[in-house]
């Protein structure tokens, strides 16, 4: 199996360990923020793990790109002619909203191309 984009190799086995038969990693980030945890991508779906929960829990939320109905870049600056300089995305899947702060730009805009991809190509 080829290694793939990945922030903490921890986080990167977890969504491993959860693949459907034939899934592929396709990167793994870690974010910051409120609920910080990370959020995983394969070829089926968007994984995302909160640990905000009451109790010190943790849900590990996985969402297939064919209920995802949108992707944004969140940010509190304007369009810059590139790409937005803030480095949160939010995902709508089914009327509820994903939002994941990411360490660096980059990794933002990834999780934000791979998920547009697949909910306007592919699913």
């Amino acid at each position: 199996m080829a290694d793939v984009p990945h922030d903490k190799r921890e986080q990167l086995d977890k969504v491993r360990e959860g693949l459907l038969e034939g899934e592929q990693v396709l990167a793994v980030y870690d974010c910051t923020g409120t609920g910080t945890g990370f959020v995983g991508l394969t070829d089926l779906r968007i994984v995302f793990q909160d640990n905000s929960f009451v109790g010190k829990r943790t849900a590990i939320t996985s969402v297939p790109y064919k209920q995802v109905r949108s992707v944004s870049i969140v940010t509190d600056k304007s369009w810059t002619g590139g790409f937005f300089s803030g480095a949160t995305i939010a995902v709508d899947a089914g009327g509820t909203v994903h939002e994941a702060e990411f360490r660096g730009v980059e990794k933002a805009r990834h999780v934000h191309d791979v998920v547009l991809h697949h909910i306007v190509r592919g699913r």
